[in-house]
């Protein structure tokens, strides 16, 4: 079983994200389940849509399996900061060398 946390972080003054992450009840440890980035202005169906991918991806895949997990929650969102910002690093990487 898993508890769900929601974090929020302010970018600037016109966008933010939202950390959905997991607590695994047994084990305590903490991981992302997905980063859901709003911009200014924010369209009346964009949290719901955001709603059903992470309901979608929870049932499609284990957690457990799925994702890294921390003893932090502020572990666990610093790895997934890290590792999407370096996959965007490596895909402008790739666009240069076209």
């Amino acid at each position: 079983m898993y508890r769900e946390l929601s974090i929020w972080k302010r970018i600037d003054a016109e966008r933010a994200v939202h950390f959905r992450c997991f607590e695994d009840v047994a084990s305590h440890l903490f991981c992302v389940q997905s980063a859901d980035f709003y911009v200014l202005p924010v369209t009346v169906n964009a949290r719901r849509e955001f709603d059903r991918q992470f309901v979608e991806l929870f049932i499609e895949v284990e957690p457990m399996e799925r994702s890294r997990w921390f003893v932090t929650v502020d572990q666990a969102i610093a790895a997934h900061e890290e590792e999407f910002f370096s996959m965007g690093r490596d895909v402008v990487e790739q666009e240069k060398k076209k």
